[in-house]
């Protein structure tokens, strides 16, 4: 026993010394991450001369004025609930339309199919900026300029071909076997879809929901185009419409961007955990 517990110990010294210069590698990342968040959210708390003075060190004396002064706004606010409302909106009809296309790309054989994928898939090397002229003028004569539903659609349009990827090779993972025992107890191509493919697929389509939301609330180009009244406006565009408005005032620029970055944060830090194992999920099954 203590011959096996003394050959034990090396190998686990040595397992632990080479993943040394990986967690070296993972510390270094994450600082740098970390660091430039850390000194926008010091920055917040500075005056504009002490950090015109001292840029680096911590605030001599806290302006927490900055940082109240913008959550008691009203205007900052309403960003964040029409963000949030447009990215749910966006991911829950992105979701609704990719399921039942990738189950009807992933369990069924007809004409096509494979040409048809491809060119849903030929949709993500597509660049949002070649379409954004005709989007605007379809968009205007659609009369859907100034509405949430002219960033909703297009947005939820420009992410089917991703979602439909993912789903598909999740679906294609599920035994057929299970789908003959299904029909056999009388259940249809719907009813399997929606009794027992879709609960067995969470893991994938909270993936596809995460990315979506995460997608729709860091969207600065398609908001910008379709909203010229500032009542419709999403975080992103808010952040550079404060930036224009405050150009000289750099601290209350900084908590302006710290606060509009704790939204999408938190919502990270909570669907971080079903992000990864929805990916895991899509890799290990089968």
């Amino acid at each position: 026993m203590s011959d096996r517990r003394a050959s034990a110990t090396p190998s686990t010294s040595s397992a632990s010394v080479r993943g040394l210069p990986l967690h070296l590698v993972l510390v270094v990342v994450g600082a740098l991450m970390a660091v430039p968040v850390v000194y926008a959210a010091l920055s917040g708390f500075k005056s504009t001369k002490e950090l015109s003075a001292n840029p680096v060190g911590l605030p001599h004396s806290w302006v927490v004025s900055h940082y109240t002064d913008i959550l008691g706004s009203g205007s900052f606010w309403r960003l964040i609930g029409n963000s949030a409302l447009i990215a749910v909106a966006s991911t829950v009809l992105v979701v609704a339309v990719s399921a039942p296309a990738a189950f009807s790309f992933a369990r069924f054989a007809f004409r096509g199919r494979e040409v048809l994928f491809t060119v849903f898939t030929m949709g993500l090397m597509f660049p949002f900026a070649v379409a954004a002229l005709p989007l605007f003028l379809l968009l205007r004569s659609m009369g859907l300029l100034d509405n949430p539903l002219g960033v909703i659609l297009p947005q939820a349009a420009f992410g089917l071909p991703m979602t439909i990827i993912i789903l598909r090779g999740f679906f294609r993972e599920i035994p057929g076997e299970l789908e003959e025992a299904a029909t056999l107890d009388g259940c249809g191509p719907f009813a399997f879809f929606w009794r027992i493919l879709l609960p067995m697929a969470r893991p994938a389509l909270g993936t596809v929901s995460v990315l979506a939301v995460v997608t729709s609330w860091n969207n600065f180009f398609l908001p910008l185009l379709v909203f010229n009244d500032s009542t419709w406006w999403t975080v992103p565009v808010g952040v550079q419409q404060f930036q224009g408005q405050y150009a000289t005032d750099y601290a209350r620029v900084f908590a302006y961007l710290v606060l509009a970055m704790v939204p999408a944060l938190a919502f990270y830090s909570v669907a971080e955990r079903q992000l990864v194992g929805g990916l895991s999920a899509g890799a290990t099954k089968g």
